[in-house]
C-alpha cells in the first residue's frame, strides 16, 4: 500500500538465496542528500577498514571498490558456498551507519542499495574496469590509477587486472 505521499520502498526483485554462494556481484551504496562524505580520506580510510573487518568474516573478497564523493561501488565475490553477499552488504550499511551515527549524524545512508548479479557469462572485467574508471568519467581524475579513494580486499588489485586483460 502506498503511504500518504506515495512514497514506497524499494524492494528487490531478486531472492536474497540467489546471493548466496561463490558469485559477484556489483553494488552501489549511495549517501542520503549527495553528501560528500568520501571527500575526507580519513573517512575513506575508516569505512574501507570496516568493509575489510566484514568481508574477511564473510568470506567474501572485494576485486575492487571505489569511494566516489557521495557513494561507493564496489564488486563483492564469494569464496565459499556459505558466503552471502546480500548479508555482507547489509552488515557493511549496519556498521558504517553506526559509526555515522556517532561521529556524522547529519549524514546517512540511503535506505537500499543497487545491486547486479553478475552471471557467469558476464565478463568481469567490464564490472570491475566500471567501478574503477567511475572517478575518469566524473573529471575527479585522469586515469583511475591516480585516483586515491580505490583498491581490493582480499585479494591484490594489481592480481585482479592482470588475471583479467
Amino acid at each position: 500500500m502506498h503511504g500518504l505521499m506515495g512514497i514506497r520502498e524499494h524492494k528487490h526483485r531478486l531472492p536474497k538465496e540467489i546471493y548466496q554462494g561463490k558469485l559477484s556481484a556489483s553494488f552501489t551504496l549511495c549517501v542520503n542528500d549527495s553528501g560528500r562524505l568520501f571527500v575526507d580520506p580519513t573517512i575513506v580510510k575508516i569505512f574501507t577498514d570496516i568493509l575489510a573487518s566484514v568481508v574477511r568474516i564473510s568470506r567474501c573478497i572485494v576485486p575492487a571498490y571505489c569511494f566516489m564523493p557521495d557513494h561507493l561501488h564496489l564488486v563483492v565475490s564469494g569464496t565459499s558456498g556459505d558466503a552471502d553477499l546480500w548479508k555482507t552488504i547489509v552488515a557493511y550499511k549496519q556498521k558504517t551507519g553506526y559509526w555515522l551515527s556517532r561521529n556524522k549524524p547529519e549524514t546517512t545512508w540511503q535506505k537500499d542499495f543497487y545491486d547486479h548479479i553478475i552471471r557467469s557469462d558476464e565478463n568481469l572485467a567490464v564490472h570491475i574496469r566500471y567501478v574503477l574508471d567511475n572517478p575518469v568519467r566524473k573529471g575527479l581524475a585522469a586515469t583511475w590509477q591516480e585516483y586515491p579513494h580505490k583498491g581490493s580486499l582480499g585479494c591484490s588489485l594489481e592480481d585482479v587486472l592482470s588475471s583479467i586483460r
